[in-house]
């Protein structure tokens, strides 16, 4: 009993990564309807920055993380403005354009840092461990969890309780309608993006002392954070974070009982999902 909870607070933290990079996920598609498939290469570079901005430089690790939360929102705009170009055509395009800067993205990042794993050392205000359950719970972990739940409150006060959450609100509604009454539609579909890039790169930045900065591991985010978005709800982000966790606590008692079908049980429920509610748990 002891093993099966502590498992539950590894897959806990674990959620909380999958939480951020699928926010930012949802919160694109909600306002754009674009279902970004370079989404998880963010994750890679805010990666690869937070380790260069905390490795290599020796800047503080919350300075790091600032910088690359910075940087990654600067490719984001770039980002947006090549898909505002063929916002109107098919989605099929959309999907080929970001899959595209999958590739470009994970060539950039070979390019600079080569193809070596990189792990930055754990900064040492958040070394150790608490015993829990009779084992040693790293602070670290204990760091993620309460880094996805401040940032789950925040995009709640964020969209419910700040005039620009109400326009973001607005224009995913209805965004002729909110242009007709004055809002600068491409100017929030910016920001919304920027700020879903930033979502991404702070999963990748957390993840770095504890998880392998590597070419390609974007590829393998956006592979479950798909599946929590579509279990969720495509454009909810309720639905996102409950969906984190699902998966996160699912793929912890996996990794631990049945390492095998790990992946498989994930599949299975979202094949469920997809059955018997399309839409998702939760809808939009």
């Amino acid at each position: 009993m002891e093993n099966a909870a502590f498992q539950g607070l590894i897959g806990l933290s674990l959620a909380m990564y999958l939480w951020l990079i699928s926010a930012g996920l949802t919160i694109i598609f909600g306002v754009l309807r674009i279902v970004n498939f370079a989404h998880g290469s963010l994750f890679m570079v805010g990666a690869y920055l937070t380790y260069t901005f905390y490795g290599p430089a020796g800047l503080p690790f919350g300075v790091a993380i600032v910088l690359a939360l910075l940087g990654t929102g600067l490719l984001g705009l770039v980002m947006e403005r090549l898909l505002a170009r063929i916002y109107h055509i098919d989605e099929a395009y959309q999907l080929l354009l970001t899959f595209g800067f999958i590739l470009i993205l994970d060539d950039a990042v070979k390019i600079v840092w080569g193809g070596l794993f990189r792990i930055p050392p754990v900064p040492e205000f958040l070394e150790g461990s608490w015993p829990v359950f009779g084992r040693a719970f790293p602070v670290y972990n204990g760091f993620v969890i309460a880094v996805g739940i401040a940032v789950a409150f925040l995009l709640w006060a964020v969209f419910e309780k700040t005039w620009w959450g109400r326009i973001v609100r607005a224009t995913a509604a209805d965004r002729e309608m909110a242009s007709a009454i004055g809002v600068n539609v491409p100017r929030v579909f910016s920001g919304v993006f920027a700020l879903g890039a930033m979502l991404a790169a702070l999963g990748g930045a957390i993840g770095t002392p504890v998880r392998v900065a590597a070419p390609g591991i974007g590829a393998a985010m956006i592979i479950q954070a798909f599946i929590i978005t579509v279990i969720g709800g495509l454009g909810n982000l309720k639905g996102a974070f409950v969906s984190s966790l699902i998966v996160g606590v699912l793929s912890a008692y996996g990794t631990l009982y049945f390492p095998v079908f790990e992946l498989f049980f994930i599949f299975v429920i979202m094949a469920v999902v997809l059955l018997i509610r399309p839409q998702g748990l939760f809808t939009r």
